[in-house]
Parts: structure tokens; C-alpha cells; sequence
């Protein structure tokens, strides 16, 4: 089968450049051997009518990559907007923090809408959509006529009804999801969650996971992701002599070394893990010089309020734990916002002790499952992880714990540090059989193989989209304007 996936970030995957994301990361890997189509934004935008939307088509592995000048006049609201600022706060339970007008939606829309059109070159595959940037975009494939396979895998977590009622406008999108053949979610919750709201707030029919709307049938269902650990391995061996780990290595003098690897997003819990080396160092002085954090905390969307708060908080914490803990000869926390690329990240995580994942709320966390895989199999460090995150349903021979609970995750960074090796061993050993039973390529191969069987079953012929579901941007405009 054919494939074209689309998301709105994509990788090129060069040996030196730093990973955008745990999306990008994630998809690399499948588009290099499977020959697929990766569709995305060029992170350019331009004005005007734009004739020839894909600004460049090059060679990605056995695939291509092909990228995208998005519309100007809507990108702003588009991505910034409702995408950063209602959706992504709302799918990580974080409703206080949607900030959203209704011109947002309709740009939202316009760019969903654009991305279709620009889609239409490729008719006769199946359409692998990613992420919350594109929950309406197979409505919109399908308002054009396109009757071929579309799958969608959120990559975010899918929050309780109450929360997603929050969301402008969010009955309506939610019906547009349903015009997609297979829906997939990261943990039984998240779709259990999702089954829910379509259920009682949108009152379709629901059986065995099987969504009956005016779209037709769709499937909702579950589908870890995962990483390839054997690479993943190979790739920290080799990184051991790369020139930032050397000087990683030399500088620690025999300490232990905790590190934390984050975009800098209030979902992370980067402000109570902190916290928690804070009150680690105060509770047990002794491990003052025995053990020091590497925070690296990439900034993003930085043109978001929440965010820049949030860059301003982290920074001012760091410093005042430096201050209070730090000797003239040692620093507790090194703290970096700078993006390292995953050939530097997996030595870096080899080199620590213990792997520091601590989300408020997360999809499902890739940092904590390369960790993992990074480790000497003779000397594994010990991984620390949020009962929140996705990855906690695989890997729960992690010391897992609740990152709001800022008192017990200093207790159980300090019972990681006496950890002794033969309880290392075992945990990360049962992990490890995880990571290679769920790898990515099997995370791809389930997808796939479900959205064709779903297509299947009875999704080539759609009748006509609900009228919940504005058909027309002529409509949406007036809808809300």
C-alpha cells in the first residue's frame, strides 16, 4: 500500500542536526525504510494565492520528504493559536490556559483546508495524519472527494470530556474526526476517554470501539509508540567518543550525573522536578558533589505567553537552587536550552546515572524509553518516571512516581542513587524486553495493517458529512463572523 503521512513538523534527519521533537524523531526512522511520502511544513510561510504549494520534494531514505510554504495570513492563528493555545493546553489537562479567538478556529480550518487541496496530488494511497495540528483534515479530504484510506495517531494524551468541552467549537471538530477510518491513541485512557465524549456528547452509536456516524464507521484504538532500541543502543555506544560527551565525562570527576531532557513546555514538570533536586540536596547534604542534573530544556513557542512565563520561572528556580546549594568549584544544576542532536543525546544518556523523566502529562514520552535503551547493559542507571506519562504502562520496572508530589520525588531520586546494581539490572532488563517487544517499525506495521482491514470493512463508500461539520470555508466564515 501506498502511503503519504502528514505532519505539521518533519525531520531531515541529518546526522548533526538536533531533533525537533519526539513526533519528528518517531517518524524518521519508518518514512527512511518504508518508502513513504512524509508531508509537512517548510516552517516558511508566504502570501498570496499560492499556485504551487510545495516549496521542496527531496530523497528521505527509501522515501521523500515533501514540505510546504504554509498561508500567511493564517498561520499565526493556525499554529500559535488554537493549535498551541487552545488544543495542545486542553489535551494536557491544562484548560486554564486556553487562550483562543474564533478568527484561531477559522485560521485553524483554512490551514487544514490547504493542507487537503495540497494533498490531492497524491490520490490513490493511504493518508497517515499525525497529531492535533490535523484533527479536521481528513474531514476535509473527504469534503473533496478523496475515498481512500485515512488513518490519524494522536501523539498527545486525550483528556476526560469535561476538559475537551473547554475547547471553542469542540463538538464540531471532534464530529470531523470521525470522518477518519482509524483513530489511534497512545494509552487505553486516552481512548477510552475519546469513545466517551463521542458517546454522551455527541450520541453516536459505539460498539467494540467502532464509531457509527454520518461519516460511516470509524475505528478507535490503541497503539503504543515506540522507539528502535537496538539503534538507539548502537548509537550511544558510538557517541561515548563524541566530543561533547568526552567533555561531559571528564568534567563530572567521578560524580554522578541526573539528567532531564525537555522542550521547555509546562506540560513537563520541569518547575516540581526542580523543586525535588532542591529538596534532595537539603534533606541529604551528602549528596551534595555526589550527584549534579543536566536539565536540557529545548525553548518552543516562544511567542505564547504561558511560555515565555514559564522560560522566565525555570531560569529564575535554576538560579536560586545554584545559589543556595552550589560551591565555588561545583554547580549543582547545568542547565542548557539548546537542542542536541540524537547521535549527542544517546551518549548523553548513557552517561547518566539516572534518566529524570517527570511529565505532568504526556502522550507518551520517548525520552524515557531511549534512556532506557541507551544503557551499558553492565552498569544500567536507573530510570525515574512519571506515573502520568504513557511510557509508565510499559515501563513499570521505572521508579515511577507522581511529579506533583515534589517531597517524594526527592525521596525516590535519593533511593535511586542506592539503588544497588544487581536491582538495576533487573529493572532495566524488564524494561528492555518491553522496548523490543513495541518497537517502531511494529508500531508502524500495526497501524498500517488496522487501516487497511478497517477501510475494508466498509469504509470506501461515505455518505454524506453531518451538517454539524461547515462544508465550506464561505460557510465557516459566516458561521463566525
Amino acid at each position: 500500500m501506498n502511503l503519504v503521512v502528514v505532519s505539521n513538523r518533519v525531520s531531515r534527519g541529518k546526522p548533526n542536526e538536533p531533533m525537533t521533537g519526539g513526533l519528528a524523531a518517531a517518524l524518521l526512522p519508518v518514512v527512511e525504510k518504508t518508502g513513504a511520502i512524509w508531508v509537512g511544513s517548510s516552517g516558511r510561510v508566504r502570501d498570496g494565492n499560492l499556485k504551487e504549494p510545495f516549496a521542496e520534494v527531496e530523497a528521505l531514505g527509501a522515501g521523500a520528504l515533501a514540505t510546504l510554504d504554509l498561508p500567511a495570513a493564517h498561520y499565526g492563528g493556525y499554529y500559535e493559536g488554537f493549535a498551541n493555545s487552545a488544543l495542545w493546553p486542553a489535551l494536557h489537562s491544562r484548560s486554564d490556559l486556553i487562550r483562543v479567538s474564533r478568527e484561531d478556529y477559522v485560521s485553524y480550518r483554512e490551514v487544514n483546508a490547504f493542507m487537503a487541496r495540497a494533498l490531492l496530488r497524491f490520490r490513490k494511497t493511504a493518508f497517515w495524519v499525525q497529531d492535533y495540528h490535523f484533527l479536521a483534515l481528513g474531514a476535509e479530504l473527504r469534503d473533496l472527494g478523496v475515498d481512500d484510506p485515512i488513518g490519524f495517531f494522536l501523539h498527545t494524551p486525550w483528556p476526560v470530556a469535561a476538559v475537551m468541552q473547554g475547547v471553542p467549537n469542540h463538538r464540531e471538530l471532534i464530529t470531523a474526526m470521525l470522518a477518519y477510518d482509524l483513530l489511534g491513541f497512545q494509552t487505553e485512557e486516552d481512548c477510552e476517554n475519546f469513545l466517551s465524549y463521542v458517546q454522551h456528547d455527541l450520541d453516536f452509536e459505539l460498539r467494540d470501539g467502532v464509531i457509527n456516524s454520518s461519516f460511516g464507521r470509524t475505528r478507535a484504538a490503541v497503539f503504543p509508540i515506540g522507539i528502535d532500541p537496538g539503534k538507539f543502543a548502537q548509537q550511544a555506544t558510538k557517541a561515548m567518543t563524541h566530543p561533547d560527551v568526552s567533555r561531559l565525562r571528564r568534567s563530572l570527576n567521578g560524580e554522578r550525573l541526573a539528567i532531564g531532557v525537555d522542550r521547555l513546555d509546562y506540560s513537563k514538570g520541569l518547575v516540581n522536578r526542580i523543586s525535588a533536586f532542591d529538596k534532595m540536596w537539603t534533606l541529604h547534604p551528602n549528596l551534595k558533589r555526589s550527584v549534579s542534573l543536566l536539565q536540557i530544556a529545548n525553548p518552543s513557542r516562544g511567542g505564547i505567553e504561558a511560555y515565555g512565563s514559564l522560560q522566565s520561572e525555570v531560569a529564575r528556580l535554576v538560579s536560586d537552587v545554584n545559589g543556595r546549594h552550589g560551591e565555588v568549584d561545583w554547580t549543582p544544576i547545568r542547565y542548557l536550552n539548546k537542542g542536541f542532536s540524537q547521535a549527542v543525546l544517546a551518549g548523553l544518556y548513557r552517561t547518566a546515572q539516572i534518566g529524570v523523566v517527570t511529565p505532568l502529562h504526556d502522550g507518551m514520552n520517548l525520552v524515557a524509553k531511549e534512556y532506557v535503551a541507551a544503557q551499558n547493559p553492565a552498569d544500567p542507571g536507573v530510570l525515574v518516571l512519571s506515573k502520568f506519562a504513557g511510557a509508565a504502562n510499559e515501563l513499570d520496572t521505572a521508579l515511577l512516581v507522581n511529579p506533583h508530589d515534589v517531597d517524594g520525588m526527592a525521596r525516590t531520586l535519593a533511593i535511586a542513587l542506592a539503588m544497588p546494581l544487581t536491582e538495576r539490572r533487573m529493572r532495566w532488563e524488564a524494561m528492555m524486553e518491553k522496548l523490543n517487544s513495541g518497537t517502531i517499525q511494529q508500531w508502524f506495521a500495526d497501524f498500517i495493517e488496522a487501516l487497511q482491514d478497517t477501510h475494508n470493512a466498509g469504509n470506501a463508500a461515505l455518505p454524506e458529512p453531518p451538517t454539524l461539520w461547515p462544508r465550506r470555508t464561505a460557510d465557516l466564515a459566516a458561521r463566525y463572523h
